[in-house]
């Protein structure tokens, strides 16, 4: 289903008069106000094909009703999303889950919906059905030949469909590893995965970036072959410049320090972008911002001051895009949730004093430095975010909209209550 237009305008207009009085507070407490609204006008999260079903666990999954029985109902999910937020234009395809059977369709219908294609992502981490030799014991790590080929033609074949859609990049995740001691030779697990990546690598067209993807734990639980980012990094060193590491928030283990470490690998030029989730204990893929939004707000903060010493596009120079799994919610609420919470978190990095906390820096004080950061954290920037989805033609408050305009049991009408949404 599409978003009426029409509809969202009569939407805005009833909470207008209390979202001028907000705005104009806010903005008064802002320097700068424009340049920050422009910035959230252009700023975009990927929204992955995968995630507008309900997710699981190993224990079970527990399907919602309504939900997309193929690629093109999940684009158009996708579609009333970006209508809603303003800030959902685009879709990451993970092969094999969507293969397009007809891409001039698929184009057009993205185009319809105001979509463009993120990363393409390859799925070497189970086995699909016909699938000659399996993924057991790995990938691109595999002690046999013929499982790495056939890992690596997979993946040059999700290339393939990203050129035919317009992506200009392939995202490589590894579930490859080991679950006890002396199963695996770590130097030639190591090895044949960077044989394996440089074959990849070597199909990349000239305007395409291979995103390596880094994971402590799950699903092997004594060694992952791509387990932190310093291994991602030196994959993405020895492949060359068109190999970049990508960071998934809930891929590392406790309390790890993710924003010195986007810190480090902006510094170094290799950092690809983000997979936005949340965590209470490891891989959770619980929605962002939902319990770390302090976490989330000094990861941007040091992402913006990166960038900006860079000389970088906060919206283009990097890929976004959230990678979450909703079990208990609807989906395409916990979307919403998602993308609003990294809105409000670039936000308050794009209005920290830059100058102020510098000073505090540069003189150690402490106290100073923290101050700077929590009191620009603890600033409501509701209404900021807010009006630049309004001047977009997004909806003031789109969970409120999507609620009040009952459009989960709108798709339930279109599409059933027994659907099943294909990938995770």
């Amino acid at each position: 289903m599409l978003a009426d237009k029409n509809k969202i305008a009569e939407f805005n207009q009833s909470l207008l008069a209390d979202h001028r009085r907000r705005f104009e507070f806010a903005a008064s407490e802002v320097k700068d106000v424009e340049m920050v609204i422009q910035k959230l006008v252009d700023f975009n999260i990927a929204i992955p094909s995968w995630a507008l079903g309900t997710g699981g666990t190993r224990f079970g999954r527990f399907s919602g009703a309504g939900e997309p029985r193929s690629l093109e109902e999940k684009m158009e999910d996708i579609g009333l999303l970006h209508a809603l937020n303003q800030s959902s234009g685009a879709i990451s395809l993970h092969i094999p889950w969507d293969i397009p059977k007809d891409y001039k369709a698929i184009k057009f219908l993205a185009a319809q919906l105001g979509l463009k294609f993120d990363a393409v992502n390859s799925n070497t981490f189970q086995d699909q059905q016909d699938q000659e030799l399996s993924y057991k014991f790995g990938s691109l790590q595999h002690v046999d030949k013929a499982v790495r080929k056939q890992a690596i033609e997979h993946n040059i074949e999700v290339i393939k469909h990203g050129v035919e859609l317009g992506s200009e990049a392939l995202t490589v995740w590894l579930s490859d590893g080991s679950c006890f001691p002396g199963q695996l030779n770590f130097r030639k697990a190591f090895q044949n995965t960077l044989e394996s990546l440089h074959e990849i690598y070597a199909a990349l067209p000239d305007n395409w970036k291979v995103f390596v993807e880094y994971k402590a734990f799950e699903p092997n639980f004594y060694s992952m072959t791509v387990g932190d980012w310093g291994q991602s990094l030196l994959y993405a060193n020895k492949l060359g410049p068109k190999a970049y590491t990508l960071v998934d928030l809930g891929h590392h283990l406790p309390n790890a320090n993710i924003e010195q470490i986007v810190a480090l690998l902006l510094m170094e030029g290799k950092l690809a972008g983000f997979h936005f989730n949340d965590s209470k204990y490891g891989d959770d893929d619980l929605t962002a911002g939902s319990i770390k939004p302090y976490q989330l707000f000094l990861i941007f903060n040091e992402l913006v001051e990166g960038m900006d010493a860079r000389g970088m596009n906060h919206a283009t120079d990097l890929g976004w895009m959230i990678d979450a799994s909703h079990n208990v919610k609807d989906p395409l609420e916990d979307l919403l949730q998602s993308v609003e919470a990294i809105m409000l978190a670039y936000t308050h990095a794009l209005i920290v004093d830059r100058k102020k906390l510098n000073a505090a820096q540069e003189t150690n004080d402490v106290v100073a430095a923290q101050e700077i950061l929590q009191n620009t954290f603890r600033t409501d920037v509701r209404a900021i975010a807010a009006e630049a989805r309004l001047r977009r033609g997004g909806a003031l408050n789109p969970l409120q909209f999507f609620r009040e305009q009952k459009i989960r049991e709108q798709l339930i009408k279109e599409r059933g209550t027994k659907t099943v949404a294909t990938g995770l």
